[in-house]
């Protein structure tokens, strides 16, 4: 049975409706473009370096973490490399000392701006452990355990 040609009219109309729609949708600007939101702005780490690249690092830090803990947790494997620790010590901020006390501290002000949810810090300090202060040492030599006391007898 032969097709009437109204559906193949039809059919080219379908086509050249879905290529206006496409069109359509690739001319809106972006989102971040549509919002005007400006990137955030991070303060530098304190290393010379972070252990991935920029881009590698804003693409899969979660899963960094996620395989560091996978590791540390399940395997008894620790590694620094990836350390949620360690990106707290390189990332804290100069003004609060933390990486997420404020929205515009290191983890918050990205995480803000992508609306996503931060949990780490439920389990997890946002600030480096404090650096012990320096006793003062004593005045003179320190006795040790394995020396022995002097006895009363002994020649002066």
């Amino acid at each position: 049975m032969a097709r009437p040609d109204n559906w193949l009219s039809m059919g080219r109309w379908l086509r050249l409706a879905a290529l206006f729609g496409a069109a359509a949708v690739l001319a809106v600007p972006s989102f971040e473009a549509a919002a005007g939101a400006d990137l955030p702005k991070l303060e530098r780490g304190k290393g010379e370096r972070c252990v991935e690249d920029t881009a590698t690092m804003r693409r899969h830090h979660m899963d960094f973490l996620k395989h560091q803990r996978d590791d540390t947790l399940r395997r008894g494997i620790r590694t620094t490399k990836h350390s949620l620790k360690g990106c707290v010590e390189c990332h804290a901020s100069e003004k609060t000392g933390s990486v997420a006390s404020t929205k515009d501290d290191f983890c918050m002000a990205c995480h803000t701006y992508a609306a996503v949810k931060v949990d780490c810090w439920a389990c997890h300090a946002t600030k480096p452990p404090a650096k012990p202060a320096q006793a003062a040492l004593p005045a003179g030599p320190a006795a040790s355990p394995m020396m022995s006391a002097p006895s009363a007898g002994a020649a002066k």
